[in-house]
């Protein structure tokens, strides 16, 4: 019988120009930051299904944000807005000079997603960090990040952002992660899978997104930035390979220190392994990862068999 899709209804909102589609284009239709110039601005409410994780669909709901729009939302639309909703993702606009409005639009979502979708988790991106002085950004964000503190009962993490750097990829990647239904299994399995074959880390990035889904770390690592940046890097080098037709299968990368390994492993899925041991040749962790793919395939649909990758 075949599978039966998971829909999970992901609403985009914040005030018009604050970066909402930008952010939306470059994670799921391959757009490079600079690129995003030429879109529009979003009328009323733009719908799209993106396939995730094999049975997995993202219902996102990408809302306009023009004064308007926002009103209507909250009144005439409210029910079919804010209905069933999965998870919010609010956006400000780092250089909004109206902040007082962008908090009362925001309070009103959440009075709105408190009535219809009490479950829903909530995300507070401040964008367009970039346009801040380095040396401002902490300060600017702690002062632009209290969003959290008018979400009570619901939950609520908050972000500091921009389509310029790997901040976008850390943000996108705790979001998905909360509508995956079996991620704790996928991440038992792949520590058992990283301890079998003696790797330092593996990390499981979905495939059309290169957003990082799991990982699992057997030692500690000093970069807490490195699952975003690769990310970053990744895709940026997958849409230069698609400018030459060409696509984007496995990349070995090794030195004196280490060697990772990056590769296709299930229908929607690349894994990354971080060996540090030299005695172990790129031939052998190959074919481990090749072996495991079979296992991994069954987890990854949300109503396939429950097993797990056992030591032995």
């Amino acid at each position: 019988m075949p599978n039966t899709a998971m829909k999970k209804k992901v609403l985009l909102m914040g005030k018009s120009r604050s970066g909402k589609t930008s952010m939306r284009s470059i994670i799921f239709a391959n757009y490079i930051a600079c690129d995003t110039r030429r879109l529009g601005a979003t009328i009323n409410v733009e719908h799209s299904h993106v396939r995730f994780l094999g049975n997995l669909v993202l219902n996102l709901w990408d809302c306009g944000g023009q004064d308007t729009f926002m009103e209507n939302y909250f009144t005439s639309q409210r029910d079919n807005i804010f209905r069933n909703v999965e998870v919010l993702i609010y956006v400000f606009d780092v250089e909004s000079r109206e902040l007082e409005k962008d908090m009362h639009y925001y309070q009103s979502c959440l009075e709105a997603i408190l009535q219809n979708a009490p479950d829903a988790k909530i995300f507070c991106l401040v964008h367009k960090m970039d346009l801040v002085q380095e040396d401002q950004r902490d300060l600017i964000f702690k002062e632009r990040g209290r969003p959290e503190a008018f979400v009570s009962p619901l939950e609520c993490a908050c972000f500091r952002t921009s389509i310029w750097d790997e901040t976008l990829y850390k943000a996108w990647s705790s979001i998905v992660y909360q509508l995956i239904p079996n991620v704790q299994q996928l991440e038992m399995n792949l520590g058992n899978f990283a301890q079998i074959i003696e790797a330092d880390e593996v990390l499981l990035f979905e495939r059309a997104t290169f957003l990082v889904i799991s990982h699992y770390q057997c030692k500690e690592q000093r970069d807490v930035h490195r699952f975003e940046t690769i990310s970053n890097i990744i895709q940026q080098f997958k849409l230069s390979c698609s400018k030459l037709a060409a696509s984007f299968q496995s990349m070995e990368v090794r030195n004196s220190n280490f060697a990772a390994f990056i590769d296709i492993f299930t229908t929607n899925t690349y894994l990354m392994v971080v060996m540090s041991d030299p005695s172990i040749p790129s031939a052998a962790t190959l074919i481990n990862i090749r072996n495991a793919r079979k296992h991994f395939e069954k987890l990854e649909r949300v109503d396939g068999p429950k097993r797990s990758l056992l030591m032995r």
